[in-house]
């Protein structure tokens, strides 16, 4: 079966740099990172791409994943990541992270796609903006003229990195709700919009959505803590169970959200959503899509 992991974070040695960067400290930003791999027990990359390239993909050639898609989690990481994808291949597709509000983002979309970039990836609850915002549209005209699918992070927010270093939490959830998309995606209907984590916490409103919505994508990253938060008791079984038959199997991406060493790619991730699709009574050719199929048709097409 084919495994192509659609959520999986570079974290580059200028991800961690440029995080440390932003806290008011008189340590240093080596000093400062040292600290905290020692605090949380992970282990800094390597300042060359190539060497933490190297690293994921015998990661990935351990655990049989034969594609994923590599996030660029911050601005200051992209020429990072766009290395690592010229590197790799036709084996990586790459996601950038944007303010689309910053001064710029419509010409850094254009920049992006030229290094290689298949998709973009919006924060609204940390960038404080409703993803319908009429404000947006030349956003998204630009995004549709570069052929990028758009990645949107909707729900619980939260960046356990940021707040190991004591950054401030600047998440509003009043700009989470899928539902903000509705509008857009009705005008844009050849753009195809992808919520990670089941929409992490508006799993209701992601699958009103999708429900409308036939270019909205789900994926099935994370441990999916969110279900705790639910008014009612709720398992990974029937979380995809619900998705599918709303989405379909078609419209589901498996992806796990691994990120940082010497953890590395989230079998146990993997392993508990192959039986929650058993239980949920997938069928072996919708697991199939859902590992893989999918995602290869959308980002090798």
């Amino acid at each position: 079966m084919l495994i192509f992991d659609s959520h999986l974070h570079f974290f580059s040695h200028e991800f961690f740099s440029a995080l440390a960067r932003q806290k008011d400290t008189r340590t240093g930003v080596d000093q400062t990172l040292a600290e905290l791999a020692a605090r949380i027990e992970i282990e800094l990359p390597p300042h060359q791409v190539q060497k933490h390239l190297q690293r994921w993909l015998a990661e990935l050639d351990t655990h049989g994943v034969l594609h994923a898609v590599m996030i660029a989690s911050l601005p200051e990481e992209i020429a990072a990541v766009a290395e690592a994808l010229a590197l790799a291949k036709n084996r990586l597709a790459g996601f950038f992270l944007i303010n689309p509000l910053a001064e710029g983002s419509l010409a850094r979309l254009r920049e992006c796609r030229a290094l290689g970039y298949r998709g973009v990836m919006l924060f609204p609850a940390l960038h404080h903006y409703h993803a319908g915002d009429a404000g947006l549209l030349p956003f998204f005209h630009a995004a549709a003229d570069c052929g990028l699918q758009v990645f949107v992070h909707f729900g619980i927010l939260q960046v356990k990195l940021r707040e190991a270093l004591g950054l401030p939490r600047l998440y509003d959830s009043g700009f989470a709700n899928p539902l903000d998309l509705h509008g857009v995606a009705n005008r844009f209907p050849d753009l195809r919009f992808i919520i990670p984590h089941f929409g992490c916490g508006f799993w209701r409103e992601t699958l009103m959505l999708g429900a409308q919505c036939e270019n909205i994508l789900v994926d099935t990253s994370s441990s999916n803590s969110w279900m705790a938060t639910q008014p009612f008791d709720l398992n990974l079984t029937e979380v995809f169970r619900r998705t599918k038959t709303v989405f379909g199997a078609e419209r589901m991406l498996f992806g796990t959200d691994s990120g940082v060493f010497p953890r590395g790619w989230r079998k146990d991730i993997f392993l508990a959503q192959q039986q929650a699709m058993q239980e949920a009574k997938f069928s072996a050719a919708e697991m199939a899509a859902v590992f893989g199929g999918n995602a290869a048709r959308l980002f090798h097409e």
